[in-house]
């Protein structure tokens, strides 16, 4: 958030009256209570509610600003999960300022009635405002698995076929070193020339929070991608450097799940050297 905004918000704080720091640490827990409920009913509009309009959501290696944008990131993912809950624990409430409060707690997901829920720690400044404690700024720290197993969807055999040029790509994914990994195969048939194949190594960054990629091919090309979700697709940011070992490479694939054992793959926003390149159409898999 813009400092001028803080320094509002301290400075009205300062200047009104003080509240109770156990009235104010009630109404903290309240409200934490009512998100869970909220998003446990998919009332998206009192999810929207506990944010402010310029609020903030930093997930591991991804930031989505806005009220509306947050909301939409959070359906996104709640209408791929549609049987998921959600539970907050509050752990500590810090009185910042007269309507400033910072809260940290646990947050735990559950996707599927009977499963172990993942859990990942947040801390957030909720701002007193119109009467209601909300959400400026959320920071989450999902756990490597909990991060990881957003991909597990992945995991099988997809097959796409570019129609203009022929090509036809098979993408083959599955879990190791104990869940803590997936591993991808790539083998890329042209209708004319060599069939390139590559390797694909995803796995979660236990100190940076984030799911990291490595990608080696058969004709010596290399890249090292960061995994970011606004909720509905997933964009691996990679660079690189090509076959012959010169240069720079880099380019975001982005991946979107049509559900029904479908996902749609597209590489945007390519460049060499810093000269960009025309992006890649997209393929269309379909699970094998």
């Amino acid at each position: 958030m813009r400092r001028a905004f803080w320094l509002t918000v301290i400075f009205v704080g300062i200047a009104g009256p003080a509240a109770a720091a156990d009235g104010i640490e009630a109404d903290v827990r309240t409200a934490s209570a009512a998100y869970a409920d909220a998003y446990n009913k998919r009332d998206y509009q009192a999810l929207a509610a506990q944010w402010t309009d310029r609020a903030e959501l930093v997930e591991g290696g991804a930031r989505v600003a806005g009220r509306d944008a947050i909301v939409a990131s959070i359906r996104g993912w709640l209408e791929r999960h549609p049987q998921a809950k959600l539970a907050v624990t509050v752990n500590a409430v810090e009185h910042v300022a007269g309507p400033l409060a910072r809260v940290r707690g646990t947050l735990a997901f559950t996707k599927k009635p009977g499963e172990k829920p993942m859990e990942t720690q947040f801390e957030s400044l909720r701002v007193l405002e119109d009467g209601s404690w909300r959400i400026a700024e959320s920071l989450v720290a999902p756990s490597p698995a909990a991060a990881l197993d957003d991909l597990a969807w992945l995991v099988g055999t997809w097959q796409a076929t570019d129609a203009k040029e022929g090509t036809t790509v098979t993408l083959t994914y599955e879990k190791a070193v104990g869940g803590h990994a997936l591993v991808g195969r790539t083998k890329i048939v042209p209708k004319q020339g060599d069939t390139i194949e590559a390797i694909d190594l995803i796995h979660a960054d236990r100190a940076a929070g984030l799911v990291r990629s490595w990608l080696f091919d058969s004709t010596g090309a290399r890249a090292e991608g960061v995994f970011a979700s606004d909720g509905t697709a997933f964009n691996r940011t990679f660079a690189g450097t090509p076959a012959d070992g010169s240069g720079r490479t880099a380019w975001t694939q982005v991946i979107v799940p049509g559900g029904e054992g479908r996902f749609t793959l597209q590489s945007i926003d390519r460049s060499l050297d810093g000269q960009p390149l025309p992006d890649n159409p997209p393929l269309h898999f379909r699970k094998k």
